[in-house]
């Protein structure tokens, strides 16, 4: 009798443990970085633009300020945050650049910068403004993984100029730079890689600098 109690206690505790106390044990079970960006904070979910593509992407805060985020991807026609981030540049991933954009995020720390990671956005999910964005007549969608596989072919980081648009008035500005995986992106996820011990799926790590007066 005892056995089988503690045998069906036991397996009611396991169901229980799953549903109250998911993020104890979420580290054991995360298999792919998409899991792992389920355990950081939703920062932005939008569309970035490449040419006549555009790519889904998720995009979870690994450190620095949201408020930075939330000021620089302003949407200033809805007040809301844009749906739909358009790169322009490239920025070639030397180590003089690199070491510029470093310079840049240690001159922002600790509240003028932040990191992300980006990672394909499931396309039903929805925007930060509770729609996922419609996209342009003209734009292919496409799977971030292309957009990933083709800054490796090149060699560089994505840049777009912030605020969209161009400042108006007293606007803060600044820059975002869209790192394919390469030694300077994996820094920011030394944790992810402990957790899961190998990265494997197509991922970009996102940095977003104010500029400084």
């Amino acid at each position: 009798m005892l056995p089988r109690d503690s045998e069906r206690n036991h397996r009611t505790g396991e169901s229980e443990s799953k549903t109250h106390e998911e993020p104890k044990s979420e580290t054991k079970k995360l298999k792919n970085l998409s899991e792992y960006a389920q355990t950081l904070q939703l920062a932005w979910n939008g569309l970035l633009v490449l040419k006549n593509s555009c790519f889904p992407t998720s995009m979870h805060i690994l450190e620095g300020d949201l408020s930075v985020i939330n000021g620089l991807l302003k949407d200033h026609s809805s007040g809301g945050k844009l749906t739909q981030l358009k790169i322009a540049q490239r920025l070639r991933l030397d180590q003089p650049k690199l070491d510029e954009v470093t310079r840049r995020i240690k001159q922002g720390s600790p509240n003028g910068y932040a990191v992300l990671l980006a990672t394909q956005s499931a396309l039903g999910s929805v925007g930060a403004e509770g729609t996922f964005p419609v996209v342009e007549p003209g734009l292919q969608r496409r799977l971030l993984r292309n957009l990933v596989s083709y800054l490796k072919q090149k060699q560089a980081a994505g840049v777009i100029s912030l605020p969209v648009g161009g400042a108006k008035g007293r606007d803060s500005t600044g820059m975002l730079y869209a790192f394919p995986p390469c030694e300077f992106s994996q820094q920011y996820l030394q944790s992810a890689l402990r957790t899961l011990g190998k990265l494997e799926e197509e991922h970009m790590v996102i940095v977003i600098v104010k500029d400084t007066a």
